[in-house]
């Protein structure tokens, strides 16, 4: 009964106690600090899947030149440019997809465009 009166009494005084938070604002600069940071990263992300996508296009194209009539190598280097032609159009997309996000919960949350 005892530890129960003294545990109440320890939370009642800590409320009383405590002193109060205000909630600090955020400034406008520490937001686009990150948002620049996501969108450098972005941006390098991009430029590495496009060059990677040229070297398997270059890839491909000398696979698809260097077959030889061989049937099994002539579908290998189509599909060698197909799928990095899918892969370059899926990272653009999603480039392209982040851009529209950002611009648009610019606008709504009332940031800097």
């Amino acid at each position: 009964m005892k530890k129960l009166i003294f545990t109440q009494a320890l939370i009642l005084t800590s409320l009383i106690v405590v002193t109060p938070v205000f909630a600090q604002t955020t400034g406008t600069a520490d937001v686009s600090r990150i948002e620049n940071f996501i969108k450098g990263i972005i941006q390098i992300f991009v430029t590495l899947a496009g060059i990677t996508a040229t070297g398997f296009f270059v890839y491909g194209g000398v696979r698809y030149i260097t077959s030889s009539g061989n049937p099994e190598a002539l579908e290998g280097a189509k599909k060698t440019i197909m799928y990095s032609g899918v892969g370059l159009a899926l990272v653009l997309g999603a480039f392209v997809l982040s851009n529209i996000v950002t611009q648009v919960a610019t606008g709504a949350f009332g940031g800097t465009p």
